[in-house]
């Protein structure tokens, strides 16, 4: 099922939490699909006004263009010396991801961890510091129905009665 207005992601908050937790400043790509040739135009204005940049990608469909982009930004930042939060749950960012790590750069993962790929826990030893979209950066308006491990300090039964 589509998520509800209440279930999705808010991104100024992402932003938000992106600019707290690091205290830099942030540039903040959304890449998305556009082979198909049509934007979904208010979306993408409502995330440029939220101070997103949204970089829509086309290509033939045996390829993900998203990836190849994300791929592609990530190799270009690790010759320079950018932080990186990267907001997914795929494991085809792992090389990528692994190549960021070490030296003074900071790189962390936004994600639903029970959700992430296994190889970015392996990662954490290197230095990746992973973020739970809902626990950490808070971006939604309500909790959502996900199955996960609650750590006991964190545990509360009112969430359950």
């Amino acid at each position: 099922r589509r998520p509800a207005p209440d279930e999705r992601p808010r991104w100024d908050r992402v932003l938000d939490f992106a600019r707290r937790t690091w205290g830099n400043p942030v540039k903040a790509l959304f890449f998305i699909n556009a082979s198909n040739g049509e934007l979904p135009m208010p979306f993408l204005q409502a995330l440029v006004a939220m101070g997103l940049r949204p970089v829509p990608l086309s290509g033939s469909s045996h390829v993900k263009v998203v990836d190849v982009g994300i791929q592609r930004t990530l190799t270009a930042i690790a010759g320079g010396d950018g932080h990186v939060l990267l907001g997914s749950h795929d494991g085809d960012f792992l090389p990528q991801v692994g190549a960021l790590l070490g030296g003074d750069r900071r790189v962390g993962l936004l994600a639903f961890r029970e959700l992430a790929n296994a190889g970015y826990a392996e990662l954490v030893a290197a230095g990746l510091e992973i973020f739970d979209l809902e626990d950490d950066v808070r971006c939604f308006n309500q909790l959502l129905p996900r199955m996960r491990v609650i750590d006991i300090d964190r545990f509360d039964p009112l969430d359950f009665l």
